[in-house]
């Protein structure tokens, strides 16, 4: 024991080492924040309850022991800012056992085909096309989560994920970085809680730059800033969520809303609740379903304050909508968000769609002794 309490104590100075030599970013590794799946964002990002698929390696891996097939297989496309980012997202997961579901999801979010034209002048200073070239910059994770149910915590079910993200400038330089998420659901009576801790040790992500003396030169030329080493970090945040099925019509219809709050604690941030110790984020979502085929959603988020035309204050959201079939094995969901209303409507649409499906039913090896 006494062991284990130095090697915590250790532990617990390297980390704070390593926090005071960091650059603590408010907004770091965002394109985690994105989200996945078209049901999730048409329901405004509210999903760490009602989040029952291979997807809560995600959005909370507690979940992952609700998945009823023994493989679950998903895939998703998006793309922002007319089609020159590309976002996609695969995930897996398997039965370990009846009380235990492992999954892997890969993330990418890039820009490519960017032309280089730190070369564009020859050695006589005259410009030359052919010495244009093109490089992507792309935030790549994966993420690898794995749920176990307790049986002495009667409605508890807790899961964990790591996180490694790899950060890419092209020829520049980039970044390796780990994290770890943890989550929880809980289930009483009719209601379902959830709480997800993001990035509860701190993601960390090591960036390195490869620019050559000439970069180097055409940078200062320009005045534009050498970028050096340095070691950023994603602080953590808190998401808890609540969530209940209505039945409205026998076992044909039903309706279930769900609501996140998200809170993160790096000083003031426009959100809903902001204070010099937390900003919380409310996300709220509902999903219409019909003989468990057909699915109506809608949600919304970012609710916050934004300056009109006239100077005057003003509450705006961004409003999502989506619907859903699932036949047999498949389900092909899709979703239509990032548009805004008020004065502040930039009209940015952006259609997702995702795709489900169940590899075979569901055949339980008998858990260990």
């Amino acid at each position: 024991m006494l062991f284990l309490r130095k090697n915590f104590v250790v532990g617990l100075l390297l980390l704070v080492a390593c926090l005071s030599n960091a650059q603590v970013a408010k907004y770091s590794n965002e394109f985690l924040a994105i989200g996945v799946s078209a049901r999730a964002m048409a329901m405004g990002g509210a999903n760490i309850v009602t989040s029952t698929d291979v997807t809560a390696g995600y959005f909370n891996p507690a979940n992952l022991l609700k998945i009823k097939p023994k493989f679950q297989l998903a895939l998703m496309h998006a793309e922002y800012y007319a089609g020159i980012a590309k976002y996609d997202y695969g995930a897996f997961s398997t039965r370990i056992d009846s009380n235990s579901v492992a999954s892997v999801s890969v993330i990418r979010f890039g820009v490519d085909q960017i032309p280089n034209t730190l070369a564009f002048m020859d050695a006589n200073n005259n410009p030359n096309y052919n010495l244009i070239s093109s490089f992507s910059v792309t935030n790549f994770a994966t993420l690898l989560s794995y749920a176990r149910k307790i049986p002495k915590l009667k409605g508890f079910m807790l899961g964990a994920t790591a996180k490694i993200v790899r950060n890419s400038l092209g020829p520049f330089g980039g970044s390796w970085g780990f994290g770890f998420d943890v989550g929880a659901s809980y289930t009483y009576k009719k209601w379902h809680f959830a709480a997800v801790g993001r990035d509860i040790t701190g993601t960390f992500n090591a960036y390195t730059y490869n620019m050559t003396a000439a970069q180097q030169q055409t940078f200062a030329a320009t005045g534009n800033v050498i970028p050096s080493n340095s070691l950023e970090v994603t602080v953590p945040r808190l998401i808890l969520g609540a969530s209940r099925t209505f039945i409205v019509w026998k076992d044909k219809l039903a309706i279930t809303p769900e609501v996140n709050l998200v809170t993160t604690f790096d000083g003031r941030r426009n959100e809903v609740v902001s204070t010099k110790l937390l900003s919380i984020d409310p996300l709220i979502g509902l999903e219409i379903c019909y003989l468990h085929l057909i699915y109506l959603r809608a949600g919304m988020n970012n609710i916050q304050q934004a300056t009109n035309v006239d100077g005057k204050n003003q509450w705006v959201v961004t409003p999502s909508i989506g619907v859903g079939i699932k036949y047999k094995i498949f389900q092909l969901d899709y979703a239509l968000t990032n548009f805004g209303s008020g004065d502040n409507a930039i009209g940015q649409y952006s259609n997702i769609f995702s795709l489900k499906i169940d590899i075979n039913n569901l055949r339980l090896p008998k858990p260990k002794a």
